[in-house]
């Protein structure tokens, strides 16, 4: 009886170690969309400079929106020359950015997923070849 409960153990041991998978891809799931979510926020925070270029202040207004804008605000500021223009060539280089980051992502993530698999994978060998002597 003992065989069959330690046979029960050990299932019970091997189901944990992926079950630790699974966990790594739901948090790998939560990371996964935070470029897409930025970009169309930095996308909002662009239509709103393009606005606020052709407002009373748009240096003021430009700059109030920094928080917003993050790192595409230097690119728009001090004012000057075409802002239309410059609100695009900003817009087509932050998602560039953007989608490089999510590749990136991407990328780490199933990294993350695969090690993580492997050494469920290994380590739940390993316990088994354990019980086995």
């Amino acid at each position: 009886m003992q065989g069959s409960g330690q046979r029960g153990g050990w299932t019970a041991f091997l189901a944990m170690a992926f079950v630790v998978v699974g966990l790594a891809g739901l948090f790998a799931s939560y990371a996964a969309p935070l470029p897409l979510a930025r970009a169309v926020e930095r996308e909002a925070a662009l239509d709103d400079a393009l606005a606020a270029a052709h407002g009373p202040n748009p240096e003021a207004a430009i700059e109030a929106l920094r928080p917003r804008l993050a790192g595409s605000a230097d690119a728009l500021l001090p004012v000057g020359g075409d802002m239309d223009a410059r609100i695009a060539a900003e817009r087509r280089a932050m998602r560039a950015r953007l989608t490089e980051e999510a590749r990136v992502t991407a990328l780490r993530s199933r990294w993350i997923i695969g090690i993580v698999t492997l050494t469920g994978i290994a380590f739940g060998a390993a316990m088994l070849r354990a019980a086995r002597r």
